[in-house]
């Protein structure tokens, strides 16, 4: 359908006129750029002002299509839920899941600043896979330019998850609570979602001024809704609380710049501790007779792992929003359930204390990157490490300044302007394994978004410390003789080191060691100083060392040493057709590939390395079914 596109002047005009002019300069304080003849909109704001312009034509008397009246909304919206059920409350919901954490699950076919996402999924069919795997909100993007979205996705997801809870034997468990997610300024749109059979909206308070968000606010709740109060800084957070706001949601991605930072949900947590409101999610939320919290407390972006989720749940938070790492996952359901949204499977998800890994896959690399294009292919198919070579006798080396364009590529994807810092734990004196255990879970945090891994072979350390700095790399790779020790991330200025561990192979591709043998000289020569142990072929009397080869190894001997404890990433022959096996059969907890989705040496096949990584995560996502 051809939509009218706006001038910058129109844009401008439309937020003024939504602002107040000022005459209403008290209630816009909060609004980035407010009064500022020289500020450019930003993305959030020409949204909203394209969503308002929008339905000013739609209700327009000179529209050509004839569009329900606020009051045949409503009554619409009141026969459907009259013939659906109920209007469900927001709070009610997320207290009601304590001490486990509430999931918003998100449907949302493209974003702004991903592209498209999954443009071609039914709504309904995701969103009951989300209620069936645990999702008690579903969150359904309905704006139409950017997000693709729209209001029969709205409908379609309230529809089919209505059908699935009632198909249910077990009466006490509720249908999800269906979330409109949209630029909403008028109670119009609110009117609308209601009878598309939404439970609830969001609001944003950093497009909207203080009296409009009252307004809006006491209008949902005169219709039987409790909204969702969006807010990303601290100014935000006053206008949320002074104008009544229940249930708060602090989105981690600031939407005039799209920079993600999972830190300011725990700073708002922390502000209303000191303000002595009370939130916390805790085992009383749930109990009848006990006094609730005033507040529920959201975290809104950038989530996708258990590690988030339990990130989140000790400052308070009482549901969590995911939306695209669900959307793209080839099983929502397994998904779910790897978020540990019960604290006790967390809990018993992270254990160290002996026994073998059983984790499955969770790091995809894909490394010999020499170009901006290439890695982002990588990072939007779902890699967490694109790896740069600085290895002389690599085919695929690269410069510092290619290295530097990359890490700039994959930080602007990551919605990131600096180096990530992994918390990694303190050695363990006592275990190099459980410690490198403890290591391997803080790489896992760490990579939701992915990192840029700089390998290096046989380079002085002065020089590798300064080839990390110069380029911003994320963490290292030592893959030559420079020892276990030279691994640890003192020496590179606190940027941890994965470190590789040969495994030697024959002129023939055979090995003549024992594989036990093999696996138990690993676990004796490992130390805690790498964040992590990568397993690659070498060949015998190769005097590079290394790398490079395009041979497996024998894949049993990884699986003898993630039996004794130690999860390992596997790399060398590794490619789409045989990627399958060995994430299916052999369950590592990472792969890595190079040459194996290449067109040529350092030039990669997008297709194959979209395969690549999309056959690691089914295969990873069947494997787990087993466990």
């Amino acid at each position: 359908m051809d939509r009218p596109q706006y001038t910058d002047k129109q844009l401008q005009d439309a937020l003024n006129s939504f602002y107040g002019g000022p005459d209403n300069a008290s209630n816009c304080k909060h609004i980035f750029g407010y009064n500022n003849p020289n500020h450019e909109l930003s993305m959030l704001q020409k949204i909203t002002a394209t969503t308002i312009l929008d339905y000013d034509t739609k209700l327009s008397s000179t529209s050509t299509t004839a569009v329900p009246s606020i009051e045949e909304l409503l009554q619409t919206a009141k026969e459907f839920h009259n013939t659906n059920g109920s209007i469900l409350q927001l709070q009610h919901i997320i207290q009601g899941k304590s001490p486990s954490m509430a999931l918003a699950a998100e449907f949302k076919r493209a974003s702004p600043s991903k592209g498209d996402i999954a443009p071609n999924l039914n709504a309904g069919d995701q969103a009951t896979t989300y209620y069936e795997a645990g999702a008690c909100v579903i969150s359904v993007l309905t704006e139409e330019r950017w997000f693709k979205g729209s209001l029969d996705d709205l409908q379609n997801a309230r529809l089919k998850t209505t059908t699935a809870a009632n198909d249910k034997t077990n009466e006490s468990i509720l249908r999800p609570a269906i979330l409109r997610k949209d630029f909403i300024t008028s109670t119009y749109q609110i009117a609308e979602a209601a009878a598309y059979g939404a439970d609830t909206i969001l609001l944003i308070v950093a497009t909207t001024p203080s009296n409009i968000l009252k307004e809006l606010i006491n209008y949902a709740r005169s219709i039987g809704m409790e909204p969702l109060v969006e807010v990303h800084a601290l100014i935000e957070l006053d206008v949320a609380i002074e104008c009544g706001a229940k249930v708060i949601g602090v989105n981690n991605r600031n939407l005039h710049t799209f920079q993600l930072d999972l830190g300011t949900t725990d700073k708002i947590a922390s502000e209303l501790s000191k303000r002595g409101l009370t939130f916390h999610h805790d085992n009383n939320c749930s109990k009848e007779g006990e006094e609730k919290p005033q507040l529920s407390l959201c975290a809104l972006s950038g989530m996708s792992s258990s590690h988030d989720v339990n990130r989140y749940r000790a400052v308070g938070v009482g549901m969590c929003l995911i939306g695209e790492s669900l959307m793209r996952s080839s099983d929502p359901s397994l998904a779910i359930q790897g978020l540990c949204l019960n604290p006790k499977d967390y809990e018993a998800s992270q254990s160290t204390a002996g026994g073998a890994y059983t984790g499955g896959t969770k790091i995809i690399k894909v490394c010999g990157i020499t170009n901006s294009e290439d890695a982002l292919v990588a990072c939007r198919s779902g890699a967490n490490l694109i790896g740069v070579i600085f290895a002389e006798k690599s085919k695929r080396k690269v410069s510092i300044e290619q290295a530097t364009e990359i890490v700039n590529a994959v930080r602007k994807f990551g919605e990131r302007s600096a180096r990530v810092t992994i918390d990694t734990v303190k050695e363990n004196s006592s275990s190099a394994v459980s410690t490198l255990v403890a290591k391997s879970h803080a790489l896992e945090r760490a990579s939701i978004r992915p990192l840029v891994v700089g390998v290096f072979q046989n380079s002085p350390l002065d020089v590798v410390k300064d080839t990390v700095e110069k380029c911003g790399l994320d963490l290292l790779q030592l893959h030559g003789s420079e020892g276990m020790a030279a691994a640890n991330s003192t020496n590179f200025g606190g940027v941890p080191a994965l470190r590789v561990v040969d495994i030697e192979l024959g002129n023939d591709g055979s090995s003549s060691s024992d594989k036990s043998d093999v696996a138990a000289n690993i676990i004796k020569q490992v130390t805690s100083d790498p964040i992590a142990i990568l397993l690659d072929t070498s060949i015998k009397g190769d005097k590079h060392g290394g790398g490079g080869t395009g041979k497996t190894f024998d894949w049993t001997i990884a699986e003898s040493i993630q039996s004794m404890g130690l999860p390992v990433i596997i790399a060398g022959g590794l490619a789409p057709t045989n990627i399958g096996e060995a994430v299916g059969n052999v369950r590592p907890w990472g792969v890595d590939v190079a040459g194996g989705v290449e067109a040529s040496p350092g030039v990669k096949d997008h297709n194959k390395v979209e395969m690549f990584v999309g056959g690691a995560k089914k295969a990873a996502a069947e494997a787990s079914k087993g466990f």
